[in-house]
């Protein structure tokens, strides 16, 4: 099994998705899995690739995402652990069933939906991600109506699979996303 470099899934993101903003959120979830890795003695490329290339397939196959990235991996020859949290970050859509089984898997998971949150409350609130203060954060989440198409429940799924508390989380991505302000 091979993990392409970060220039090559980086190639890869721009082949795939044109979207700014999916763009933007790709590079996201993956620092936010880069800053998570050492403290599950996870391989931050890894880990950064994994969360990069999450919705490689999604602009172009929205409506069976992830399936054709899942094949694309698998021919790609990428690692078995990688596949599995991408297949297991869908749980619950477009029939997809695979539950996180590793730390990479709920990372991707916790990680996903809740960098939506982040990106729109900066939307409205043009602040450094860095200086976000968390209270703001958790309040939002608790909006049903702010960022309405985020998922909530797959956000408190990932924390309770990662074995983090939504709190700890959302200072951590504060912390993580500090890079990208």
């Amino acid at each position: 099994m091979s993990l392409p470099s970060r220039a090559e899934a980086q190639q890869l993101l721009e082949q795939h998705v044109r979207d700014e903003y999916q763009r933007h959120h790709a590079l996201m979830v993956a620092t936010a899995m880069e800053g998570y890795a050492p403290q599950f003695q996870g391989d931050r490329e890894l880990w950064f690739i994994t969360g990069l290339l999450h919705d490689i397939d999604f602009e172009e196959h929205p409506d069976t995402h992830p399936a054709e990235s899942l094949r694309w991996f698998a021919e790609w020859g990428y690692p078995e652990e990688l596949i599995h949290a991408v297949e297991a970050h869908a749980y619950g859509y477009h029939g997809f069933t695979t539950l996180p089984q590793t730390k990479l898997a709920a990372a991707l998971l916790a990680c996903d939906e809740i960098s939506g949150i982040f990106y729109a409350y900066r939307k409205l609130n043009p602040v450094p991600y860095g200086q976000m203060k968390a209270s703001s954060i958790k309040k939002k989440i608790k909006e049903p109506a702010f960022a309405a198409k985020v998922d909530r429940s797959t956000i408190h799924n990932g924390c309770q699979h990662l074995g983090v508390n939504l709190d700890d989380h959302v200072a951590n991505l504060i912390r993580f996303f500090a890079v990208l302000n």
